[in-house]
């Protein structure tokens, strides 16, 4: 019996999108270019060789960004700016920012990639204090 299709989106909800099959991977880059990409301490994206991927939503508001002569791309809404789903390698391998699920992700973060390029301040975060809400 198949799994059912999991569903995302992007923040102001104009690429909207299904993933049916099995995650392989999901991994946390933390490279210069993922930090880059999100502007925060990691990526965290889920890989997948045998899903498919089937836009719900129009494709024109989605764009893909390549750097020239690397495997490193980053698509997105032209709406909202969020990371979104892209299809790499030739058409092989499915990728899937983890934020931009809206299902429940059935897989637990694989492993820390690119580790030793880690911003300075990134070990720091596990010791600051945690808030559950907005502060005052």
């Amino acid at each position: 019996m198949m799994k059912p299709a999991k569903g995302g989106s992007c923040l102001c909800g104009a690429v909207q999108f299904e993933i049916s099959g099995k995650f392989e991977s999901f991994f946390l880059c933390h490279c210069k270019r993922c930090r880059k990409d999100t502007g925060s301490a990691y990526a965290a994206n889920l890989f997948s060789s045998t899903a498919t991927l089937n836009w719900i939503s129009s494709l024109d508001s989605i764009r893909t960004y390549r750097i020239p002569g690397t495997r490193h791309e980053k698509s997105f809404c032209t709406q909202c700016g969020s990371a979104v789903p892209s299809v790499q390698s030739e058409g092989s391998m499915v990728v899937v920012p983890a934020g931009s699920m809206d299902s429940m992700i059935d897989i637990q973060p694989s492993a820390h990639i690119c580790y030793a390029s880690r911003a300075e301040w990134d070990g720091l975060c596990e010791e600051i204090p945690r808030v559950d809400e907005l502060p005052g």
